[in-house]
Parts: C-alpha cells; sequence; structure tokens
C-alpha cells in the first residue's frame, strides 16, 4: 500500500518563507491520497530549546493552518530523521505501507534524510522533489548559484535507490489518464 509523508509542515519553519506553490502541490498531493483512502502522516519536528521556532510547546511548533485540517496521523521527531525514535516504523506496519511517498520541510535534511531512511529500512520511496521546500539557500550554504531542491534531487535521483519525481512526473506516472493514483 502507498503511504504519503508530510514533513514539519509547521509554522516556524512556513512562516520564513514564501512557499504558497509549494504548498499548493502539498496539498494536491495530499487531497490525491485522501481521495484513494491511503494514509497520510503528518511529522512535526519539537526541538527542546526555548529559542528555537519549533520549540516543542511554542506556536512555531504546530501545523501550519493551510494544511493541518488533513492531518489524519501526527507523529512527533526530534532529529531529521522521522524514523528516529519515533512511531512512525510502527504506523507504517500497523497500516500495510510498503511504498512511502515524501513532501514537506526542509529538503536538503529532513525530507532527504527520512528518503534514505526509508530506503534502509525497505520502503520503496518516491521523494516529490517540488512538493518539497526549504528555508535555506545558496548564501546559507556560501554556493552561489546552488538550488537545493534540484541538488538534493539529483542525488537522490542517482543513488538508484529512491525514485525523484517532479509534481507533474508524479501525475504522469501515478495518475496517468485514469485520474487515480493508484
Amino acid at each position: 500500500m502507498k503511504g504519503l509523508l508530510v514533513i514539519d509542515v509547521q509554522n516556524g519553519i512556513v512562516n520564513h518563507g514564501e512557499f504558497s506553490e509549494e504548498l499548493s502541490l502539498m496539498e494536491n498531493v495530499i487531497k490525491d491520497f485522501k481521495e484513494n483512502k491511503s494514509p497520510v502522516i503528518f511529522m512535526r519536528h519539537f526541538d527542546d530549546v526555548e529559542e528555537s521556532s519549533l520549540y516543542k510547546d511554542s506556536v512555531g511548533s504546530e501545523l501550519h493552518d493551510s494544511l493541518k485540517g488533513h492531518a489524519e496521523y501526527v507523529l512527533v521527531k526530534k532529529t531529521p530523521s522521522s524514523f528516529y525514535n519515533t512511531e512512525l516504523s510502527s504506523t507504517l506496519e500497523k497500516l500495510g505501507v510498503d511504498h512511502l511517498f515524501i513532501i514537506g520541510f526542509n529538503t536538503e535534511f529532513c525530507c532527504m534524510f527520512t528518503a534514505i531512511a526509508a530506503f534502509d529500512r525497505g520502503y520503496k520511496v518516491t521523494f516529490i522533489e517540488d512538493a518539497t521546500g526549504t528555508v535555506n539557500n545558496d548564501e546559507t550554504y556560501e554556493m552561489k548559484g546552488l538550488d537545493i531542491k534540484d541538488f538534493v534531487g539529483t542525488v537522490l535521483h542517482w543513488s538508484e535507490a529512491i525514485e525523484v519525481l517532479d509534481y507533474e512526473e508524479y501525475i504522469e506516472v501515478y495518475k496517468g489518464d485514469k485520474g487515480n493514483v493508484f
């Protein structure tokens, strides 16, 4: 069964940039999964440091209003990997998920780490590159012209272990003419 993992769509991240395009694509993917009665699992990152925008008891740690109405399962994590010391593995097993689609924030941290961890655990993984976002940019990494989403997508794609698609490719591969993801 296919399942969707929506990573860290929280106020403390979304409010630090212009993510309307990414959020729109994320919502489209979420709706596809819900229409097909496939599980949609949201991850929330909690930090224990009060100064963090994702401090566990802050407004920043809450799911962003744009997508929180779609959350049927919400799990908590404290590291970039959605699997490390969380209930994700047992939840996926209970739901019968063997193919995990990944969208959310931050592309080069939590999304990438989770994709690799999912592959390591035997899941088929599809990473929808343009349905991820990041608060970082080329200046953050002192790498002029760096397109973080494209770079991460290329690295994962070249691994030949993780399927990397943009939203249009996802539609073509998983919806096709039938308009049905599955």
